[in-house]
């Protein structure tokens, strides 16, 4: 099926123009999960995070000694400054909106998957513990910041900020009076007071279910705080207590009737609903800010997914027959770090993988170039001889470790011995929308021919899933071959279109080029007989090698096609006459392109929608949550048709709705999902340009009759077992379902091997996962747990990322003790401060705490030295002109809790001060958490 077809199909044109991040978006509707209102969650949380992402920014830019200048608000243009002052090429936004949208899904989450846990809502008057998963969850963010387990910690970021956020909606707070974050939420230190007990009645009765203000008057004049109860399966509270309210909640109707929450506007509660969202805000902010300070400018911004695009992770096998691969490698990896080096293009992470037999890994990860040149310099090519090696194991290893989104090349000769892995493999790559390519070298007489082709087709399906390529080449042709390393390691890739044709056949594949597209190139695998034409009518030859649309390679299986740089924009042709199954996929550089995510709406009391962990169900609707990247955000495009394609291309089926949630997200509902394999395709309008674009997905998804779901409660310490109960149903035909679990740490599991279901049946068991007493915290482990029918014809998958994190007992930030501050000689006119220097001195103790880790300068523009950080006392000593007056240092002890040293020598009315006693202690203490593994 061609596009001008599928374009015939999806005839009406739903032309909607999405928002940007609506921070001054004019409408409000609650304070929900989802939805396009300030008051949402989404907004709440995107509100707190752009104000940290830009303040993190502007700091690590003006470091850098370059001036921060954002041309708009949206993310993309704050990407853009962030990343883009003296690096040449374009810089793609999407893997700051896909961490944006990582927090927001597990934000919402909260509502689904602890809708009757108090604690997680701060209902019920679960104070003590609604902190204490606050805490928690600061203790494991910083604990995965440490290990680089960046997903695991946005995923924990998103579920605290929920609590948190839920605090100032569903308690008294706001009818207390207060307008300013109750900062004992995130100050394990300090105690949470005047709460009142289970025996304190705390509300009047609300006869007609909606009042200002029921909070009883003694409440009131105590300050004491109270929360909400809710009754979501029974009607049940305390006498004389709250209740949560809305129709939802079973305990509204008993007396006191009625309830104070804050999370939608009504009209009678519009002025504590906006003052409750206003803190909310306030509250998110300083937990953010915590984070950053503790962990770091830069650390920050790679956990917000404020880096470039292109992640260079090889999967190496290193037997004794790849010494010539291994030496190809290292070759691609030095030309591509010292080619790339100081432009958009150049790396932000480099990973490595080695396998063989029986071992692989471990996963070297690191942020230094020279790094990983000395690291694949030391692969050595040894043992081998019985063919099968373990290569699915490094590409799980690889998957579970980069990042989402990343480009994972695998280097092997052999067929894999751990190809039971396969069905993982694929879960993850779906999971992750990861793309593995394979370089797969011929060894003559290592294997019989008839081997080597069944692991060529192994790869080749694996690839294929992800959007990748297969390519089997001799040793001599490798470094031909790896070209597509230099194509695909860029900032901004997009895929315009991917096809895979089996049967072969005649066929004429059309590709629409826009004006923002560059480096745009044409992938045919298997395929020998094919032609170009571009919009004017010029064609040429799959025999010309360098034509006029652009320059042929040959290398193995793969075709390789370079337009040229003058490349016109519209619609292009590639023709391909093949009796054999072929792939083809076109590439190309933009940074208008778009995510997503299917999802499932889940109802109660704060409905909202979740990301769903595997496939989509068969026979139903399906739903995405899409956004659109552009250059100054989604406002900047309009968007055509959105679809679902079978990869091979014979059957497309449109959308059947579309609606703007606000945030630059879309909800798209497909009526009718297709058979086999499918990507999502899309087509706009680039307002600035006025140019027409297509993009399309590149991993391949499909349809199950199998749901499987799971939740993970809690992080899991070292040496404990961890409960996870799962559900698994079937639309299927029943009978024995095989329960196929791995996790990528090898850690031991206890599990069922089988279960038999009925059809529309469902059956409930647990698994228990026991990371070693020694495992170092910080530690992520990505689990993934299969159900698979008999005939082993439908199955589907849930994954689940989990945290190994110690116990922490130590909340008490460093302290900052003032010693001496000299700056009598700064004249009162700063105009005359010039020659002129002040000092400030001051002691720094964790007292019986962990010990310091770190102290660093954060404002002032003079020298901070100290001494060693295993004294029991740092003596810290700031030197700077006079005409810098204020320092503000921060000390972050071995578990992550921060203080603050401050002083300003500005006065008015009056000289500066001279000198400070040893007794003046500064007060300005954050706490935060991380784990020191």
């Amino acid at each position: 099926m061609t596009f001008s077809d599928y374009r015939l199909i999806m005839r009406s044109v739903l032309r909607v123009a999405l928002l940007g991040l609506a921070l001054l978006a004019s409408s409000t509707v609650a304070f929900l999960s989802g939805g396009s209102g300030i008051s949402s969650h989404v907004n709440i949380t995107g509100t707190a995070l752009l104000q940290e992402v830009t303040k993190a920014c502007r700091i690590v830019i003006e470091e850098a000694g370059h001036q921060f200048k954002p041309t708009g608000s949206s993310p993309e243009e704050l990407v853009q400054a962030c990343l883009g002052p003296t690096a040449t090429g374009q810089v793609s936004g999407a893997k700051f909106r896909s961490a944006l949208q990582e927090i927001y899904t597990q934000n919402g989450l909260v509502d689904r998957d602890f809708v009757n846990s108090a604690p997680h809502h701060f209902n019920s008057e679960a104070f003590l513990e609604g902190r204490g998963l606050i805490t928690e969850g600061m203790v494991a963010i910083k604990a995965n910041i440490r290990k680089e387990n960046f997903q695991a910690a946005r995923e924990t970021l998103g579920s605290i900020l929920h609590t948190l956020q839920d605090f100032y909606s569903h308690s008294n707070w706001v009818e207390l009076g207060h307008s300013e974050p109750y900062i004992n939420l995130i100050r394990p230190d300090l105690p949470l007071e005047n709460l009142a007990d289970l025996y304190t009645a705390t509300c009047s009765d609300c006869e007609k279910g909606n009042c200002p203000n029921s909070i009883l008057p003694s409440i009131q004049r105590e300050m004491k705080l109270t929360s909400g109860y809710l009754g979501v399966f029974y009607a049940s509270k305390p006498q004389g207590k709250c209740s949560h309210g809305g129709a939802s909640d079973l305990t509204s109707n008993i007396v006191p009737r009625g309830g104070i929450n804050k999370c939608e506007r009504r009209f009678d509660n519009v002025g504590l609903h906006n003052t409750a969202v206003n803190i909310a805000t306030s509250a998110s902010v300083q937990l953010l800010e915590n984070l950053r300070l503790a962990v770091g400018d830069k650390e920050f911004l790679r956990l917000m997914g404020i880096a470039r695009s292109a992640v260079l992770c090889f999967v190496v096998d290193t037997t004794g027959s790849m010494s010539d691969d291994i030496i190809e490698a290292r070759a691609v990896v030095n030309e591509l770090i010292d080619s790339k080096k100081g432009t958009q293009d150049e790396p932000s992470e480099y990973i490595l993988v080695p396998f063989n037999d029986p071992d692989f890994g471990p996963m070297i990860r690191t942020t230094d170039p020279e790094k990983m040149k000395e690291e694949i310099a030391k692969l050595k090519p040894q043992g081998g001889g019985d063919v099968p090696e373990m290569c699915l194991s490094g590409i799980q290893l690889a998957l579970t470790g980069a990042p989402s989104g990343s480009h994972i090349y695998v280097f092997t000769d052999a067929e894999a011995k751990d190809i039971e892995l396969k069905d993982t493999i694929t879960a993850l790559i779906r999971h992750t929308k990861s793309t593995v390519t394979f370089f797969m070298t011929s060894l003559g007489r290592r294997r019989r021919r008839s081997t080597a082709t069944e692991a060529f087709e192994q790869y080749k399906n694996l690839s294929l899933a992800s959007g990748g390529q297969a390519i089997l080449v001799s040793k001599n042709q490798l470094p031909q071959a790896t070209s597509i390393i230099r194509d695909t390691s860029t900032s901004a890739l997009v895929t315009i279109l991917q096809r895979a044709v089996n049967p072969g056949k005649k066929e004429t594949f059309l590709f629409m080029v826009d004006e923002s597209i560059k480096n745009v190139t044409i992938y045919i695998t298997e395929a020998i007989v094919f032609s170009l034409t571009n919009p004017a009518g010029v064609s040429q030859s799959n025999s010309e090698a360098s034509g006029k649309l652009g320059n042929i390679q040959t290398v193995g299986n793969l075709r390789r096609i370079r337009l040229n740089d003058d490349h016109s924009a519209g619609t292009w042709k590639v023709l391909i006459n093949s009796l054999e199954p072929y792939t083809v996929k076109i590439t190309g550089q933009s940074i208008i392109t778009f995510i997503y995510d299917f999802v499932e709406m889940f109802k109660g009391p704060h409905p909202g929608y979740a990301v769903l962990s595997g496939r989509p169900q068969a026979g139903q609707p399906s739903t995405l949550l899409l956004s659109v990247v552009g250059k100054k955000g989604p406002s900047s495009l309009t968007v055509g048709n959105i679809g679902l394609v079978t990869l091979s291309g014979l059957e497309a089926v449109n959308i059947s709705k579309m609606k703007d949630m606000g945030n630059g997200n879309i909800l798209v509902t497909v009526d009718e999902v297709p058979e086999g394999e499918f990507l999502v395709v899309l087509t706009g309008k680039d307002t600035e340009s006025k140019s027409e674009f297509m993009r399309q997905s590149t991993t391949a998804m499909s349809v199950s009759k199998v749901n499987i779901q799971a939740v993970a409660s809690s992080n899991v310490e070292p040496g404990k077992p961890l409960e996870l109960p799962f559900n698994i149903m079937t639309q299927g035909a029943g009978g024995i379902f095989s329960i196929i679990a791995k996790n990528d740490r090898d850690f031991p599991m206890t599990y069922p091997k089988s279960l038999s279901l009925t059809t529309g049946g469902n059956i409930n068991d647990t698994l228990t996962i026991t990371p070693p007493a020694r495992t170092p915290s910080g530690t992520d482990v990505t689990l993934t747990i299969e159900a698979r029918s008999s005939n082993g014809v439908d199955s589907n998958y849930v994954i689940l990322r989990l945290s190994v994190v110690n116990k922490i007992t130590d909340f008490v930030p460093p302290v900052c003790e003032v010693v001496e501050v000299l700056a009598k000689d700064c004249p009162e006119d700063v105009s005359d401060c010039g020659p002129f220097q002040w000092e400030y001195s001051a002691n720094i103790t964790d007292g019986n705490g962990t010990g310091i880790d770190s102290i660093s300068l954060r404002k002032g523009n003079g020298t901070l030295t100290h001494t060693p950080l295993e004294n029991t006392i740092i003596q810290a000593k700031y030197i700077a002109s006079c005409c810098s007056q204020i320092v503000e240092f921060i000390a972050v002890d071995d578990v992550g809790n921060v203080g603050k040293c401050y002083h300003s020598i500005a006065r008015s009315g009056g000289p500066p001060a001279a000198t400070f006693s040893l007794s003046l202690w500064f007060c300005l203490l954050v706490s935060a958490f991380i784990v020191r593994t």
